[in-house]
């Protein structure tokens, strides 16, 4: 399979480049097509407003998000026009409450989605709401992109293993890349709170995989310190890694969003593109 549908969200902010521009090149690789939703946001909250004042702020903000869509569309045009790149954009307006109906129901008709990193200093706070709504309501995987475009991208790829449903899921999108890779390594972190049989763990898939002909090694981490997306990521720097693949939201979003986990964990301090599905 290849990614013949490459959909990004497409916010006309400075950061969001990197994403743009890791999706044309895997649509262009893949011969693929490349879909840009522009969307304006409504942040009314009407809740906020005395009674009388909420339809003069609602008015102003459709206005406002209206003027923001079409402004990022219009970007989005300048920014691929005169490519090669077989490309279409959307734009429409959305409240902060509803983004999970739009973006969700146009991800799922894609096979992978691209985004920018939904956390960290100035993000807007849509950014987390938007890739949750495409793994959960568009049950799309997710490629998200680091602040600076990665030069070299899918040719030394660790994929962290915990036997999950999410972390297969993310594997099995991640094959096309995972097979044409120069070097592909299965972590598998603290492995006795994963698996039953310890003797030759990470065997089965490493076999999976070798099959699809990659060129794979099975590394076994110990757990040394409480994050699991730290030693993912000092593993991945220490292989030379240029991609992640992992499975995402493990535990609820809730929990995560609480209490902390290793999805969020990882996307808050990631310095590597990192596939993600669930």
């Amino acid at each position: 399979m290849q990614f013949k549908s490459i959909m990004t969200v497409w916010d006309s902010q400075e950061r969001a480049a990197p994403a743009m521009d890791l999706a044309r090149r895997m649509a262009m690789e893949s011969d693929g097509h490349l879909d840009v939703l522009c969307i304006g946001i409504d942040r009314i909250q009407p809740g906020l407003y005395y009674a009388g004042a909420t339809p003069i702020a609602s008015g102003e903000s459709i206005q406002d998000a209206i003027k923001e869509a079409r402004e990022s569309e219009a970007k989005a045009k300048a920014y691929f026009d005169g490519s090669a790149l077989n490309w279409s954009s959307q734009s429409t307006v959305a409240q902060i409450s509803g983004l999970s109906h739009v973006v969700g129901d146009m991800a799922r008709f894609n096979d992978l989605v691209v985004l920018p990193h939904p956390y960290g200093k100035d993000v807007p706070e849509e950014s987390a709401f938007i890739l949750e709504a495409v793994l959960f309501r568009g049950h799309t995987p997710v490629l998200v992109c680091p602040a600076k475009t990665p030069e070299s991208f899918g040719k030394r790829i660790v994929i962290g293993w915990n036997d999950s449903d999410e972390a297969m899921a993310a594997i099995k999108t991640a094959l096309p890349l995972i097979a044409k890779a120069d070097a592909v390594d299965i972590a598998i972190i603290d492995p006795k709170r994963h698996a039953e049989d310890q003797s030759d763990i990470g065997s089965n898939l490493s076999k999976m995989l070798t099959r699809h002909g990659a060129k794979v090694t099975v590394s076994v981490l110990a757990r040394t310190v409480p994050k699991i997306s730290d030693i993912l990521e000092r593993h991945a720097i220490d292989f030379d890694a240029d991609m992640i693949v992992v499975g995402a939201y493990g535990h609820s979003r809730l929990r995560e969003s609480i209490m902390g986990g290793t999805t969020r964990n990882l996307l808050e301090g990631f310095s590597l593109p990192v596939l993600m599905a669930r």
